[in-house]
């Protein structure tokens, strides 16, 4: 209990500051020092537990729906581990590994239409994925660089602008909404779940596609994360709710030059992501170390710890 109150007492100033930064004010300040002290200063010992048992590079995978918060949580992990634990923490997202717009045009053109959208596996760089792992687990490490991805232009930016990691991590936080996800048997990719598969992929080139790449790409970066903390929505009907929150914070930090989806273009867009959001509800709520349990507004309901 001493431990959590010292954590508590050197980082919830560093806390505050990103909440406010972020303007992240949907609770009060007392609900968010509770969620800081009962919620995310628990799941950071557990993760520093976890990086001095391994003793080298912790790799963990932090999945959740679309407009989750994910990415909040990550930085707030982060800020902990790095702050009160002395740890070199790197959060990187799956997003930042989407091909570039020319090569998913490239793909729509020789595979299916539908595989210009970004989202599904099959639309993020693997190779590159995997590279990055692989450089983790070696030795002697060298100078990484990780792409960019701006959503707003919906596409990578040019290489000189990537991330640079020059430092081994001592724990890295992958997240991203599809990140652990596994295939589905094949008879059940036969029924349409929504309008988009029912009228745009008829002949089940699209969702085949997207299963393979899970059975094979996939699987086996998803299986060099040491840990999975999966974040659960309620259901899948409040993700389009937090997409649209999610779109109008990116329409005040965007000029209106960039590209912002409208109502009827992510109400379509969240549609790529239902099948797989809804199998992974399904298989990462058994399986995954940690579970965070999601209200619709946001707040954490409780945490599952598994190991």
């Amino acid at each position: 209990m001493q431990l959590t109150n010292d954590c508590f007492e050197k980082t919830k100033k560093e806390y505050l500051n990103f909440i406010s930064k972020e303007k992240i004010y949907n609770k009060s300040i007392g609900t968010h020092i509770k969620s800081f002290k009962n919620i995310y200063i628990p799941i950071a010992f557990w993760i520093n537990n976890k990086c001095q048992k391994k003793g080298k590079t912790l790799l963990l995978g932090l999945s959740a729906s679309q407009g989750s918060g994910k990415t909040t949580v990550a930085a707030i992990l982060s800020i902990i581990l790095k702050k009160f634990f002395k740890r070199n923490v790197c959060v990187i997202s799956i997003d930042d590994f989407y091909k570039k717009l020319s090569d998913r045009e490239k793909m729509a053109k020789q595979k299916h239409p539908l595989l210009k959208t970004r989202g599904v596996p099959g639309t993020h760089d693997t190779h590159l994925i995997d590279y990055f792992f692989t450089s983790l687990k070696k030795k002697k490490f060298k100078t990484i660089k990780i792409p960019k991805f701006d959503k707003a232009i919906d596409d990578r930016i040019e290489k000189s602008r990537w991330n640079n990691i020059r430092k081994k991590p001592e724990i890295v936080i992958f997240e991203g909404w599809c990140v652990g996800a596994k295939p589905e048997k094949k008879s059940s990719l036969k029924k349409p779940i929504n309008f988009l598969e029912k009228y745009h992929d008829k002949d089940l080139v699209w969702r085949q596609f997207v299963n393979e790449k899970l059975k094979k790409e996939y699987k086996k970066i998803f299986s060099m994360i040491d840990h999975y903390i999966f974040m659960k929505a309620p259901s899948f009907k409040i993700v389009f709710k937090w997409r649209m929150l999610q779109e109008n914070k990116l329409k005040k930090k965007y000029s209106k030059s960039k590209k912002i989806m409208t109502y009827s273009e992510i109400k379509k867009f969240i549609m790529f992501y239902q099948r797989i959001t809804l199998q992974m509800i399904k298989d990462l709520s058994k399986s995954a170390a940690i579970v965070i349990f999601l209200k619709k507004n946001h707040e954490i309901k409780k945490v599952l710890y598994r190991i």
